[in-house]
């Protein structure tokens, strides 16, 4: 993955454009984040939930670090179609949410459109970290030609374990 600005990792610092291998980056930040993004979700919709003032600040403070972390690793341009796709996919991640939180006897419309900013910001960040991630460890990031049949890959196969999940609701 080349750089798209300068960053600091470990105490070293990386110019704009150098190489950092996939290893470097998706661990740390998978896990990181799905931390964050469990503590959001489960702040989000318990019953005994803090306040709405302190899930946006919690989660939107971590939401607003990754989003820099993500223009210094992947660029304005990447990022600006990270939100327009999440966008478009909005009716898909409600559902999502509404999937995950049935298994708590719990709907998505049982809370109220605000209640889904952070979890809905956080599926967005990590779905986007995998597609990312896809794309590094198949060396395909550099290789138009790889990058479309990694993507087609990705693409059906999402949509395969989307159906899978929808249809196992029914």
């Amino acid at each position: 993955m080349k750089l798209k600005s300068s960053i600091k990792i470990n105490n070293k610092r990386y110019p704009k454009g150098a190489d950092l291998p996939w290893y470097m980056i998706y661990p740390f930040f998978l896990v990181h984040m799905l931390a964050f993004g469990l503590s959001g979700f489960f702040m989000a919709y318990s019953s005994d939930g803090p306040g709405l003032g302190f899930l946006y600040m919690h989660g939107g403070f971590a939401i607003v670090v990754y989003t820099i972390f993500y223009l210094a690793l992947f660029g304005g341009d990447e990022i600006k179609w990270m939100f327009i796709n999440a966008a478009l996919g909005l009716l898909g991640i409600y559902a999502q949410i509404d999937i995950i939180l049935s298994l708590f006897g719990k709907k998505a419309g049982d809370y109220s459109a605000a209640v889904h900013v952070i979890p809905f910001l956080y599926y967005i960040l990590y779905t986007f970290l995998l597609y990312q991630m896809v794309l590094d460890i198949s060396g395909a990031r550099e290789n138009p030609v790889k990058k479309r049949k990694v993507e087609a890959v990705y693409v059906v196969a999402s949509v395969i374990f989307y159906t899978l999940i929808y249809l196992s609701r029914r």
